[in-house]
């Protein structure tokens, strides 16, 4: 025994003066990940007080990264392990809702942004600068990486203003309509429609420009990204926005805001086409003008070169104004509604054993619907053809699993009796949460 144990010390000596283990294999440490170097700009933004705010934000750097949740706090920590400043988790004021998620990507490993912020955001910041703590805070967008290095936390300063000059000419409501009392305009072929307008709330000042479009009966419909302002969208998807039958143009400066909206008049109505028979859209497109307070400059971000203009900047798509052309037997019924998708919400998440129901609103000039429902890449899912009368659909439970990650796409189609396409919706997303 005694003789096994000098055998072994041995051994072990001599292992070591040649500097390998004889019992376990060398092993050689793995270097740290080091986190990406992600920024953005601006860094800061004058933000509206007392109401809601819309910044353009461009991210560059992000390699494997892609951004997670967004939080607005009033005071931050160091995220350690992770990189970068995180918000302190007693302070938070709020989290980016979805339904206001428009980034995508851009640029050179960039990353396109559109913060809004919401009145309750605004007002728990001003409360507690009430308090006499300092009134800025901050929005702290969370980047993960796919490949397992740590997180990377950028924040953007958020400083308090009036609304007015010093703050970012955005565009915070849009709604459309006819100078008329009737909820859906119906006229006969070849006729006039009466005069339309546009009330905008907006923050900021600028140069309000753009035009005037109209989808007729067998055009594509608009997408949501169609629908955006043109400065919400990254510089290079801003050309590929769909176009329409132009009928006007506008150019005007708004003032810094006092919290009023402005009213922008229509085309000339006579330039409004009834010459066809069915269903038209008018669309307000906003073009992006040059903004100093919300400008994003992309060298400073490492998303690229040269300056994106973000004056306009919208964080909804604008709404479109929709009337009717057809004989007195095929005209809307006055009141009714236009098409639009009711539930689910668009971006909701559903757990697994939710009931899917799908609703919609009617429209007048519909004899079937067809509910269309696609995975993420625009692969069928579900098709069916549904009465005018019915205006929900319960999916059935084994749609739940027939996309790898949970979400879908989906919209309703409006069909006459002869099965032509008078009207469709755009496109909404929603997630099925995995099992």
């Amino acid at each position: 025994m005694t003789n096994r144990v000098i055998i072994l010390a041995v051994a072990l000596l001599i292992s070591c003066s040649l500097g390998a283990p004889i019992f376990a294999q060398q092993v050689v440490p793995l270097p740290d990940p080091v986190a990406a170097d992600i920024r953005v700009h601006p860094t800061g933004v004058n933000v509206n007080a007392t109401g809601s705010t819309v910044v353009f934000l461009t991210y560059g750097g992000l390699d494997d990264y892609e951004p997670v949740e967004a939080l607005w706090c009033a005071e931050l920590e160091d995220a350690f392990p992770a990189s970068g400043l995180r918000c302190r988790p007693d302070t938070i004021f709020g989290q980016q809702p979805i339904a206001f998620e428009l980034g995508s990507a851009s640029g050179q490993r960039g990353f396109t942004d559109i913060m809004t912020i919401p009145p309750s955001v605004a007002r728990r910041a001003y409360q507690r600068a009430q308090r006499g703590a300092r009134s800025d805070f901050f929005y702290v967008r969370r980047f993960e990486s796919r490949s397992g290095a740590p997180d990377v936390f950028v924040p953007v300063t958020c400083r308090m203003a009036g609304g007015g000059a010093r703050t970012p000419f955005a565009l915070l409501d849009v709604a459309l309509g006819f100078d008329s009392e009737a909820e859906v305009q119906s006229v006969r072929r070849g006729s006039t429609l009466p005069r339309l307008h546009a009330t905008i709330a907006y923050s900021g000042t600028g140069q309000l420009q753009g035009r005037w479009e109209v989808v007729r009966p067998g055009d594509a419909p608009p997408s949501e990204r169609d629908l955006l302002t043109e400065a919400t969208l990254p510089v290079e998807e801003r050309a590929l926005q769909r176009r329409y039958t132009e009928v006007g143009q506008f150019s005007v400066f708004l003032p810094p805001s006092t919290g009023q909206p402005v009213v922008l008049p229509g085309p000339d109505p006579q330039d409004l086409p009834t010459d066809v028979e069915g269903l038209y859209q008018v669309l307000l497109r906003v073009e992006a003008t040059d903004d100093k307070e919300g400008d994003s400059d992309l060298g400073a971000a490492g998303a690229g070169l040269g300056v994106v203009n973000s004056g306009g900047v919208a964080g909804f798509p604008l709404p479109p104004l929709r009337y009717f052309v057809g004989s007195s037997h095929s005209a809307p019924i006055p009141g009714a509604g236009a098409l639009e998708l009711l539930r689910p919400g668009h971006r909701i998440t559903m757990a697994h054993d939710a009931r899917v129901s799908f609703a919609w609103t009617a429209s007048p000039a519909a004899a079937h619907y067809r509910l269309d429902v696609t995975d993420r890449s625009g692969g069928s899912v579900l098709s069916t053809t549904l009465p005018a009368s019915q205006g929900q659909y319960v999916a059935p439970p084994w749609m739940r699993d027939r996309t790898d990650d949970g979400v879908f796409r989906w919209r309703i189609v409006a069909l006459d009796a002869e099965g032509t396409i008078v009207d469709k919706t755009v496109w909404r997303t929603f997630r099925i949460r995995p099992e």
